[in-house]
């Protein structure tokens, strides 16, 4: 049985990955940076009949943590076949480039970057175990800077100093680390779930986490033939779902 991975799993797009990888046969660890927290969310689905979820503590801002959730997975599973990086914040709203403080920035990155990075290092030996591991980034259409330099783009207005810079250093991350494995089985890509109701906005956004957590992992149980180092959005209309970086 394939397994999988998901950070910020307790919750929102994270928890549907889970519940539609868990309908899939997938051996999942819901990733939730507070234990308890996740394992009241898996005993709720496996009361709804979901199976193969594991609660797994794991914050992504934290070595130690991260290590615990690396050697656990090692122990019952000797590999990892998909590592979903969804962890993520927004940080405080306004992030103005003039008036945001660094301290503000830096935490937004730290999770949203250096944690991503974090992770996919420690899991990368467990995952060149697999025989088609598969990385995804989560990141945000927020994070295309081509779109951003758009006034014709339908969020040109949606401007801040933390997350979307955030999302746009995590898409160049993905780049290099697809370039660095190209030769190999991996596929490795950053995937836009969309403006999606979710916590994260206060419910504001017209998607359903049904539907974004379906383009992810769409876009993550592909074959050999898949693409890799790529940019995916479920807000393009292009039938690709092709983002610009």
């Amino acid at each position: 049985m394939n397994s999988a991975l998901i950070t910020g799993a307790n919750r929102s797009i994270g928890l549907e990955i889970a519940k539609q990888l868990s309908q899939k046969g997938l051996s999942v660890y819901l990733g939730s940076r507070n234990l308890e927290n996740g394992e009241t969310v898996v005993k709720e689905l496996t009361e709804q009949g979901f199976q193969n979820i594991k609660a797994i503590e794991i914050d992504v801002t934290n070595p130690e943590s991260i290590s615990k959730a690396r050697d656990i997975i090692e122990t019952e599973q000797g590999k990892l076949d998909i590592l979903i990086n969804n962890a993520g914040i927004l940080g405080p709203i306004p992030q103005t480039a003039a008036e945001a403080s660094i301290k503000d920035i830096q935490n937004v990155f730290d999770t949203n970057f250096f944690g991503v990075i974090s992770v996919t290092q420690a899991f990368l030996d467990l995952l060149k175990k697999s025989d088609r591991p598969r990385i995804s980034n989560i990141t945000s259409g927020l994070g295309s800077l081509t779109l951003h330099s758009d006034p014709n783009w339908k969020y040109y207005n949606v401007k801040g100093a933390a997350y979307g810079p955030s999302k746009s250093a995590l898409n160049a991350y993905t780049i290099v680390l697809a370039y660095e494995l190209k030769d190999s089985a991996f596929k490795v890509n950053v995937i836009d779930p969309g403006y999606t109701a979710t916590d994260f906005n206060h419910h504001s956004g017209p998607g359903s986490v049904e539907s974004a957590a379906s383009f992810i992992i769409k876009h993550t149980l592909t074959d050999e033939n898949g693409p890799t180092g790529q940019y995916f959005s479920n807000d393009i209309e292009d039938e690709s779902g092709i983002s610009p970086w």
